[in-house]
């Protein structure tokens, strides 16, 4: 084991070494300062936590591409290799020439690719659990303000309990940071909020169609708030995605305009959620910063509940539910659904930290078909062949629009060590 912690030190002052531009080439090749993975202007899907912590990226400046395209990979292969020569003189022996035993591979570098397809299964499954869960509250007890703040204040007690046995450790905040975090947090507790009313309003599946817009409206904050050119060949992938939807809409047979609009104001509010996270640049790790941003959304979240829903709750609300199902099943319905919105938020953090980005999109467009095709199951929605249609249609958009934009960062993007701090 120490063997192995030299080379990777040894691999990773090798890099460092190779890293520096040399005299002859500083004017031609430049470093992008550190960037959230993920942020609206890269196309990505912010899932929380995931799209805050900084990635290196080497961009170039106006040296020709060609002359750019062949130093980034002749410096990938350099790094490579210094690396694997790093490591295999440190595996078998140390400085003094004596053999080391090399520690046995655990289960999860060993099969990686078992351990990444579990997460994702976990991942849909959990997801798929909790709208089921989360449609099922909603029809005998149609409070979304309150179970919004439900759902976040038992991630919060899952995250205080985590933290109080250092599972993780608790990352330090400061004043600075804090300032950062209030958007997001503001922004996400407003796309839940608004989500959850359309789950209420309306059928699992229409809502979810409704947000298979969100690559829309990323790609328009994308355009004309940051200033960032999309490519037209983006543009026209989101054509489907507008006319499916549009034409899901127009036959859905629990469409309702509190439905709709909400749906449509929980993805402006999670794509603004994108481009403050684009700011919020950190450190610290994603449980963490998931946690954080959960605690100040739950403070947010709790006015609105008792100004919206409080007085009619204390009325009737929470007797009405319990008359219906009984206090027992009430109250572990709200804390199962909380606890299954929290860990299916964090499992997805954890899923897609592990993946190149075009398996990223993949992954969320496979998401949103699966809790669509179960929702339709489990509650026997009737749509219409026009929506069906609609709703293939405003998928495969989202595919499209995925992997273009997927393929387009893989291009750019040049990956050296993601160094990842707990």
């Amino acid at each position: 084991m120490e063997s192995r912690v030299l080379s990777r030190a040894t691999a990773f002052a090798t890099v460092s070494h190779l890293w520096k531009p040399s005299r002859e080439s500083h004017h031609n090749v430049g470093f992008a300062s550190l960037k959230p993975i993920g942020a609206v202007g890269e196309g990505g899907n912010v899932i929380w936590g995931r799209q805050l912590r900084p990635a290196l990226l080497l961009e170039s400046s106006p040296a020709p591409a060609g002359l750019f395209v062949g130093r980034r990979e002749n410096l990938r292969k350099r790094i490579v290799a210094a690396a694997a020569s790093a490591s295999s003189s440190g595996e078998g022996s140390d400085s003094s020439g004596e053999a080391k035993v090399v520690a046995p591979v655990g289960f999860f570098e060993k099969y990686p690719a078992l351990v990444t397809g579990f997460f994702f299964f976990m991942w849909y499954f959990l997801n798929v659990i909790f709208n089921i869960l989360n449609k099922k509250i909603y029809n005998y007890f149609p409070y979304p303000y309150f179970v919004s703040v439900i759902h976040l204040f038992v991630g919060v007690v899952y995250c205080l309990l985590s933290w109080s046995v250092n599972l993780p450790k608790r990352a330090p905040i400061d004043s600075k940071l804090l300032k950062l975090l209030i958007p997001v947090a503001a922004c996400h507790a407003l796309g839940h909020v608004t989500s959850n009313v359309s789950f209420a309003a309306v059928a699992v599946s229409f809502t979810h169609t409704i947000k298979a817009l969100e690559p829309f409206f990323n790609a328009a904050a994308s355009q004309f708030i940051l200033g960032q050119s999309i490519p037209i060949t983006l543009w026209l992938s989101l054509a489907p995605v507008v006319l499916g939807v549009s034409m899901a809409s127009l036959t859905e047979l629990s469409f309702n305009w509190l439905g709709f609009i909400s749906a449509m104001i929980s993805n402006i509010s999670f794509t603004y959620r994108s481009i403050y996270s684009k700011k919020a640049m950190t450190d610290m790790d994603s449980t963490n910063v998931y946690a954080y941003i959960s605690i100040i959304a739950l403070i947010i979240c709790i006015p609105p509940a008792i100004i919206v829903e409080g007085p009619q709750l204390i009325k009737h609300g929470f007797s009405d539910a319990i008359a219906k199902v009984g206090m027992v099943k009430f109250i572990s319905d709200l804390f199962w659904v909380g606890m299954f919105y929290h860990l299916y938020n964090q499992l997805a953090t954890n899923t897609l930290e592990r993946v190149a980005p075009l398996t990223h999109a993949v992954g969320n467009v496979l998401k949103r078909v699966f809790v669509i095709g179960f929702s339709i199951l489990a509650f026997g929605n009737k749509i219409s062949t026009q929506t069906g249609i609609g709703t293939s249609i405003a998928i495969l958009g989202v595919a499209m629009y995925s992997y273009i934009k997927a393929k387009m960062e893989e291009e750019k993007r040049v990956s050296l060590i993601l160094i990842y701090t707990s």
